[in-house]
C-alpha cells in the first residue's frame, strides 16, 4: 500500500526533514495493512469515524466497511458501506458480537468518558484474533497536558484555532491518555498482544495556521528524543480467543 500517493505538504516535508519520523499515519497504515488479509473479504470498523479514514485505501480488500460515531457525519461518507450512530462507552448492542476483523479508533480515545468500556465494546464486536488499532494524544507531552487541563469553556474557544480544521474540534476528556494507561486499559478490556509506541505529531495536528504549526513543531522537536513524552500514542491490540 502506498503511504504517500500525493506529494506531502510543505509543513509535513519540513517535519520529516527534521527527523520527526515515523509519522502516525505511517505506523497506522502499516499495522492496518498487516491486519487486513490481502485476499480480501474482511470486515472493518472505523470507530469514531471522521471526515477521513486511514482504512479507506484498504477498501478494495474489504467486504464490509462500517463507520460508527456518537453523531452522524455532517456530510455523507461515500466510501462507507454503512454508518451507525452509537456511544461506544454505552451502546454495546449496536453490532452483533464477532462482526469485524479489524477496528480503527483514530484520535477518539481522548473524547471517551469511559475508555475501558469503549475498548470492551469494540472488542466484543471483533472476531477472535481481530485487531484494534488506536491513535490518541499523550498527556505526558507538556503542551498536550496543558491543552487538556485548560478549563473547558476556554478550551472550547481555543480548540478551533489550533486544530488543522475547525471541524476537528470536539469536547475533550483525556481520561486514559498516557502510554501506560492505554496499555492498562486495553489489558483490562481483555486484549492481548498489546503494542504501544509514540510519535511526534503535534505540528501536524496543530497545523491550521503558521503560528500554531510552529508552536506544535517546537513541542515536537523538544520531546522527540524522549519517546514517553511525544505528543501521540499509537497502539494495537488483539482480541484474544474466548
Amino acid at each position: 500500500m502506498s503511504r504517500r500517493a500525493r506529494p506531502e505538504p510543505l509543513r509535513a516535508r519540513i517535519a520529516r526533514r527534521l527527523g520527526l519520523t515515523p509519522t502516525t499515519q505511517e505506523i497506522v497504515e502499516e499495522w492496518l495493512d498487516e491486519a487486513v488479509p490481502a485476499a480480501g473479504g474482511a470486515a472493518a470498523l472505523d470507530a469514531g469515524c471522521g471526515r477521513l479514514s486511514l482504512l479507506k485505501p484498504l477498501k478494495p480488500r474489504l467486504a464490509r466497511f462500517t463507520g460508527v460515531d456518537i453523531h452522524p457525519p455532517a456530510k455523507p461518507l461515500p466510501w462507507l458501506d454503512e454508518f451507525a450512530v452509537a456511544d461506544l462507552c454505552r451502546d454495546t448492542d449496536a453490532f452483533p458480537p464477532g462482526t469485524f476483523d479489524v477496528a480503527l479508533s483514530n484520535f477518539t480515545v481522548e473524547h471517551f468518558a469511559d475508555p475501558v468500556a469503549a475498548f470492551r465494546t469494540v472488542g466484543a464486536w471483533l472476531r477472535p484474533n481481530g485487531w484494534l488499532v488506536i491513535t490518541t494524544v499523550n498527556r505526558r507531552h507538556p503542551f498536550v497536558n496543558l491543552y487538556l487541563s485548560i478549563p473547558a469553556g476556554i478550551r472550547d474557544r481555543v480548540q478551533p484555532l489550533v486544530k488543522r480544521s475547525a471541524a476537528d474540534a470536539h469536547p475533550l476528556v483525556g481520561a486514559c491518555n498516557t502510554p501506560a494507561r492505554i496499555r492498562e486499559g486495553l489489558a483490562a478490556a481483555g486484549y492481548g498482544e498489546i503494542e504501544v509506541v509514540t510519535t511526534s505529531h503535534l505540528s501536524r495536528a496543530w497545523g491550521r495556521t503558521w503560528p500554531t504549526w510552529l508552536l506544535g513543531l517546537a513541542g515536537d522537536l523538544v520531546t522527540h528524543p524522549f519517546p514517553g513524552r511525544r505528543s501521540t500514542i499509537v497502539a494495537r491490540a488483539r482480541r484474544m480467543e474466548a
